[in-house]
């Protein structure tokens, strides 16, 4: 019988690694539409709810303003995204869609729902485990 070891007994061990590699299987989907994950995850939350500021999306997928605002850039730079002055407040910024963007939702749905299906999970329930990451979330979301 082997020993596991302590890392190997750590669920955050394993949420890590799962992450880590999901951000994998991702950026491998999105290489031919030239976006990272982190990317994909705007195009997600403007998908949603197109015009957004910045600091709405960072609250959306929980990242820094600090840490988005070079990602929107680039995506600025390779047509993804437009960005205009709020009216309201000159210091905000409303982040919308470009028609390129509009455009690429459902071949890049479908890219992403071709590579997931090829992994072939078997024996993973999803909504399961998806409503058990949740719940993990909010517990310690709530521990800051």
């Amino acid at each position: 019988m082997s020993k596991q070891s302590k890392l190997d007994q750590q669920l955050c061990f394993e949420v890590y690694k799962a992450s880590s590699n999901f951000a994998k299987l991702y950026a491998h989907t999105l290489k031919p539409f030239n976006l990272t994950f982190t990317q994909y995850l705007v195009l997600l939350a403007l998908w949603e709810e197109d015009y957004l500021f910045v600091k709405d999306i960072g609250l959306v997928l929980g990242l820094g303003i600090g840490t988005l605002n070079p990602i929107i850039g680039r995506m600025l730079e390779r047509g993804w995204l437009e960005k205009q002055q709020s009216e309201k407040d000159k210091r905000a910024f409303i982040i919308s869609l470009t028609e390129k963007a509009k455009s690429a939702e459902k071949p890049i749905e479908r890219a992403i729902i071709e590579k997931i299906t090829s992994c072939n999970f078997v024996d993973i329930d999803a909504v399961t485990l998806m409503a058990n990451l949740k719940s993990l979330n909010a517990v310690l979301g709530q521990l800051d």
